[in-house]
């Protein structure tokens, strides 16, 4: 059952289970806490207590907000690690990946750790050369087509290309349930809004953060030409030793959700070392 807290004049939607250590589960756009419906019960089983969170804008959250920035989501994030009780293991996917940066570097005593799963957090430079790299340009192409025309069709078909290879058995029932939310007052206008800012306020808080930070990409995710020299260059840019980056072969933009067992089977050695 959802809980829910008032954060700037919003109210932000989030789910607890389990008891323990606390982790906290934040999505990327245009999608809801349900991301992550595969990967919390798996760590409420090995021991911890999990919130997963609606973005601002997206799930149960309300849907209108003067902004949706990577450190408006980052404010929204702190409040509820405080507010459950504290330090947390903050995990956010996509543009909830450079939120976390921001939130571990501006809230140490808050964040004990960062999982970041295929992160947009570092501002991003694209070359001719990304576009030879088919399932780069047909991302890209259908992402501009959302952001431009606020178009559900156009996300779904982005979703289509961002899931390679296997996708879960409720593939089908989970995009009309993302349609559903995304035809809801606000929610597109939303969607629209994160996918124009930029993640520069994140890469300027790379160097200050503090904990330690796992970084996942998927081998196929069309949103970089090459997730894996992204993933490099994001550890590049944390203080020296505190970052690592781990690949899944096969998996798009979303590994939690294609391969969840295996991203657990990551996640749980280091949320025990950053418990030490």
């Amino acid at each position: 059952m959802s809980e829910h807290l008032t954060v700037d004049g919003g109210t932000i939607a989030y789910e607890v289970t389990g008891s323990g250590p606390l982790v906290v589960l934040s999505h990327g756009i245009g999608d809801s806490r349900e991301a992550f419906r595969f990967v919390a019960p798996a760590l409420v089983e090995a021991g911890y207590r999990v919130a997963a969170v609606d973005l601002r804008g997206s799930g149960e959250s309300s849907a209108d907000w003067p902004s949706y920035s990577r450190t408006d989501i980052a404010g929204d994030l702190t409040a509820v690690i405080e507010h459950l009780g504290g330090p947390a293991v903050l995990v956010g996917h996509s543009i909830s990946g450079g939120a976390a940066t921001i939130a571990a570097a501006k809230a140490p005593s808050l964040v004990s750790a960062v999982v970041e799963l295929a992160p947009f957090t570092r501002k991003q430079q694209m070359s001719l050369k990304d576009l030879r790299v088919t399932r780069f340009r047909r991302g890209m192409l259908h992402l501009l087509g959302t952001a431009v025309l606020g178009s559900r069709s156009q996300w779904r078909k982005y979703l289509e290309v961002a899931y390679p290879g296997p996708r879960p058995t409720d593939w089908e029932e989970r995009l009309d349930r993302i349609d559903a939310m995304l035809s809801e007052p606000g929610r597109m206008k939303a969607l629209q809004a994160m996918g124009k800012t930029t993640p520069a306020d994140a890469g300027a808080q790379l160097p200050h953060v503090q904990s330690p930070v796992l970084i996942v990409e998927g081998t196929l995710d069309p949103d970089w030409a090459s997730p894996q020299a992204e993933g490099e260059a994001i550890v590049a840019a944390l203080p020296p030793g505190i970052g690592r980056l781990e690949m899944i072969a096969g998996a798009g933009h979303y590994p939690h959700v294609q391969f969840p067992s295996e991203l657990v089977e990551l996640m749980l050695p280091f949320l025990k070392s950053a418990r030490a």
